[in-house]
């Protein structure tokens, strides 16, 4: 009903805003009315990727019919509508519940989803009849012409490329979600992934107990181990991969020792920093994750790594201020700071799609 074109793409909009990445979007097809007489309808599929439950998708697609106009008729008759949208498979799960049948149980009977999942993913397996799509498609009794359209609905991904930056470093406190983040963007961009390996570092929870007995073996550990780790990952080209993006930048290492180290050992320390680092390369974008103290503790404790339980708020402020310090004499423009106090980008898409919108921003005024 109404547009239908501009119907389809608000849905594919709206299921970007709050279900999760869109990978592909089929080409749409134009069909007769199914079960009914009424006017031809236009049919598309949508591969996403999504953090959410499936129970969590549901709710949020049904919420999304109802804000498009779609009233749902009490006699389970077929009828036209704004938008109608399916959940056809999520994974190879299997789910069986009052509300919600996964896999979706008339996708063997439906021309109009078996081709334009074909065009997205021919050899998807149901898990079921564990057929591939391509032979349920031949198999299929439904003789529906399906006309093609010419037109494209457009991804709402475009507005978000990351691939202008060949290699991003995400800095932040403890606590304050930088590897989440990290990770996040690097699935919806398929950059090459680093994450610091601090859960390997021996030291750790030792500096958390007695922190001036520890703080130099820590901090050389982290240098050498940090090293190493760029040297590998960074220097290797990955064919497969747009960009690199890490949680973490080297100057973390002169960030923390300032902190942690008495003047004699932070001056020797800082020799070997800028020995060993003087030649890796530098990111095009350096983003800080600014948090504020009240909710970096709250995010520790929620973590529940038993070594940071005790870690004070004073030593959370200095290493704010350590690193807006640092950022202050960089003189740089590749580097911005987004103030992530009342964001929750890991439950909330809206709060994650505006760091991405930053990110963006950072880009147009660049250029």
């Amino acid at each position: 009903m109404g547009n239908r074109f501009e119907n389809l793409q608000a849905a594919v909009d709206s299921l970007f805003e709050k279900v999760g990445t869109i990978l592909k979007i089929s080409s749409v097809y134009e069909t007769p009315a199914m079960g009914f007489k009424g006017d031809p309808f236009l049919n598309c599929t949508v591969w996403m990727q999504s953090d959410l439950e499936p129970s969590e998708i549901l709710r949020i697609i049904l919420k999304i019919e109802i804000t498009m106009g779609r009233e749902r008729n009490t006699t389970n008759t077929y009828a036209s509508r704004p938008i109608d949208i399916d959940i056809l498979f999520i994974d190879d799960l299997i789910i069986e519940t009052e509300k919600l049948k996964v896999p979706h149980p008339e996708i063997e009977k439906r021309k109009f989803v078996l081709q334009p999942l074909a065009e997205i993913n021919s050899q998807l397996i149901h898990p079921l009849s564990i057929k591939k799509i391509i032979k349920l498609l031949a198999e299929t009794e439904d003789k529906s012409v399906l006309q093609k359209q010419f037109k494209w609905l457009s991804n709402p991904m475009k507005d978000f490329s990351i691939s202008q930056f060949n290699y991003i470093a995400i800095e932040g406190n403890i606590g304050a979600g930088k590897t989440s983040l990290t990770t996040k963007i690097a699935n919806d961009f398929n950059a090459k992934l680093i994450l610091e390996r601090f859960k390997d570092n021996p030291f750790l929870p030792k500096f958390y107990e007695d922190a001036a007995r520890y703080a130099f073996p820590l901090e050389m550990s982290f240098l050498a181990d940090r090293y190493q780790q760029l040297v590998d990952d960074i220097t290797q080209f990955d064919l497969f991969k747009e960009s690199v993006i890490a949680d973490y930048d080297v100057n973390k290492s002169l960030i923390f020792a300032g902190i942690t180290l008495p003047e004699e050992e932070y001056a020797l320390y800082k020799k070997l920093f800028h020995v060993m680092h003087k030649e890796l390369p530098k990111p095009d974008l350096y983003i800080y994750l600014y948090q504020n103290t009240e909710r970096l503790l709250e995010n520790i404790k929620n973590r529940g790594r038993y070594y940071e339980q005790s870690i004070p708020a004073e030593y959370l402020q200095k290493l704010n201020t350590g690193y807006l310090e640092f950022i202050k004499t960089q003189h740089s423009e590749n580097i911005k700071i987004i103030d992530i106090s009342e964001m929750d980008f890991v439950q909330n898409r809206a709060d994650y799609l505006s760091i991405l919108k930053e990110i963006t921003s950072f880009k147009n005024d660049e250029n």
